[in-house]
């Protein structure tokens, strides 16, 4: 347990750069050293483009971002292939997923095809272009950006696409001590430019590595699965978490317990990251909805039915 400093470190920064966020900072952190990837559900204007940014600039990585509109192609995602006049062959130029750190804004603005596309790469690591294979760098971590369901011009995401999400989580706006803060500080993107790289490619190996190590017991491994479980019978709940929320959870709650300098698990480290991984893989019975019943207090509802 020797990195937890340098990751410390990294999460001040970031805490100076996006105000009043640093739950949501830290989440977004335990999702990248799990191998995940966040969707976040959000309105204009609260920070996303500046998080990502700061992020991979922190982190010493490579950043890329691509705006989803409705003429946003696969292609613009994974290359393509283009003839050389010269050499009479083709040359292949890779698409915006040949990054290390790559902000998808406004994923609901695109087709269904481009969606299939990027999430493709989140599953696999790699895309095929002209039938050859070619692995993205590593690490590759996605942060995808959905507007609210009513928004105009949107186009929801089927729920085994967002099933492919680590976590779901939300930057909103900031309290009016943050947004007081916002104002007074200079501009973030100098802050930004500022900022040097915290950490390197084999300092976030070995965190990753040593998260693997943490270890869980088979009574927080039986205490995952029933948690999970019990959002398929919830009788408010029409579709319930899939067992990719509970190796999401397994991982996520290791991620935790490391950051905390402990080398095992405990129930309230699941706990903890049981809401963001289960949030937006249920959905409500038409129940639930009629009596304006949130998901949150459903997932605290699971809780508290499920003893740890």
């Amino acid at each position: 347990m020797s990195h937890q400093r340098c990751f410390d470190a990294f999460l001040q920064a970031m805490n100076q750069i996006i105000y009043g966020k640093q739950e949501v900072i830290q989440e977004i952190l335990l999702t990248f050293l799990s191998g995940g990837h966040v969707l976040l559900k959000d309105k204009p204007g609260v920070g996303k483009t500046t998080l990502a940014l700061a992020f991979a600039k922190g982190l010493g990585l490579d950043f890329k971002r691509i705006q989803f509109t409705p003429d946003v192609m696969p292609s613009d995602l994974t290359g393509f292939s283009i003839p050389d006049v010269q050499t009479k062959r083709f040359i292949y130029q890779p698409g915006v997923v040949f990054c290390n750190v790559l902000l998808a804004d406004e994923i609901n603005r695109t087709s269904p095809k481009t969606q299939s596309a990027l999430l493709e790469v989140m599953e696999e690591g790699k895309v095929s272009v002209d039938g050859i294979t070619r692995h993205v760098p590593q690490p590759f971590f996605v942060m995808a950006t959905q507007n609210p369901d009513s928004a105009i011009g949107t186009q929801p995401l089927p729920e085994a696409q967002v099933d492919r999400f680590m976590i779901e989580c939300s930057l909103d706006y900031p309290d009016r001590n943050a947004e007081i803060q916002l104002a007074q500080a200079m501009d973030s993107r100098k802050k930004i430019e500022r900022l040097s790289s915290l950490l390197n490619a084999q300092t976030i190996q070995y965190a990753k590595q040593e998260i693997e190590d943490v270890y869980v017991s088979d009574v927080i491994y039986q205490y995952i699965v029933d948690l999970v479980r019990k959002t398929r019978t919830e009788a408010m709940i029409q579709t319930g978490a899939s067992p990719r929320a509970t190796i999401a959870l397994v991982k996520l709650a290791k991620a935790t317990a490391w950051l905390k300098q402990r080398d095992y698990v405990i129930p309230q480290d699941v706990q903890k990251q049981f809401p963001f991984v289960v949030r937006h893989r249920i959905q409500l019975s038409t129940k639930a909805k009629a009596q304006h019943l949130e998901k949150e207090n459903l997932i605290e509802n699971v809780l508290k039915s499920v003893k740890g």
